[in-house]
């Protein structure tokens, strides 16, 4: 039960990233830091991407990818086409990872330290999920704002 709702819940926040930079009428904007924004929109799409296909897509789904945490928030001006097939391939990832999954590896000890401790596997992508939806608000407030 639990995988089948992580999963409809990355799915409905995965898409939800999509609307949000797909709503942003001037695509430069996706980019732009002011005041005390640190992060642009388009670089916290970038981290969410690394993220997801880190812990989701390699660990789980042993899709190898392997990530520059640096360059989420380094890089800038990448298309906004760019960004949504980057998004369009996380959910893809995700789908196929959690098609995987068992509840047996939910109770699982997660195969990586993230946290400086171990936590199980259902723990960790409850985590995961929820960082999603942190980094999704900030992104719908840096959308409205600007």
């Amino acid at each position: 039960m639990l995988i089948e709702t992580l999963k409809s819940l990355f799915n409905r926040d995965l898409n939800k990233l999509k609307v949000e930079i797909e709503s942003y009428q001037n695509e430069n904007q996706i980019w732009v830091i002011d005041k005390n924004i640190s992060n642009s929109a388009g670089n916290l799409c970038l981290h969410l991407i690394g993220n997801i296909n880190t812990y989701i897509g390699a660990e789980i789904g042993k899709t190898a990818y392997v990530r520059n945490r640096p360059l989420e928030f380094s890089l800038k001006d990448i298309p906004k086409s760019e960004l949504i097939t980057k998004i369009e391939d996380t959910i893809i990832v995700v789908n196929n990872a959690f098609d995987t999954l068992t509840e047996e590896d939910l109770e699982a000890i997660y195969p990586q330290i993230v946290f400086e401790k171990e936590m199980t596997t259902g723990f960790f992508l409850v985590h995961l999920s929820t960082h999603l939806a942190y980094h999704l608000g900030q992104i719908n407030y840096h959308r409205r704002l600007l």
